[in-house]
């Protein structure tokens, strides 16, 4: 690898750890019920219960919300949480 190509790998890294906040995407799956989803926000996403019926009902409506906002390696956990609860999520810029 070429120093260049290093450097901007650990800018990428850097830029994860402490860069912008991004974006914790749900998308609707229609397989998972709707209380399935608001108990997994409310477990995983510490959402109230009104924040994440709301959450489910956009995405049901539109196709996806965002349900969380920070910074990458806050939202991976909670990705990965909701990934493994069966539930379709992407982080995004």
């Amino acid at each position: 690898m070429t120093k260049e190509k290093i450097k901007d790998k650990n800018s990428e890294s850097l830029n994860k750890s402490i860069g912008k906040n991004r974006m914790l995407i749900l998308h609707n799956d229609e397989v998972n019920t709707f209380d399935f989803v608001i108990e997994s926000l409310v477990d995983v996403c510490k959402h109230d219960e009104i924040q994440a019926e709301q959450c489910a009902i956009i995405t049901h409506h539109k196709g996806k919300c965002d349900v969380k906002k920070g910074v990458f390696d806050i939202l991976k956990p909670m990705k990965d949480k909701l990934s493994s609860k069966g539930l379709n999520v992407t982080i995004e810029d």
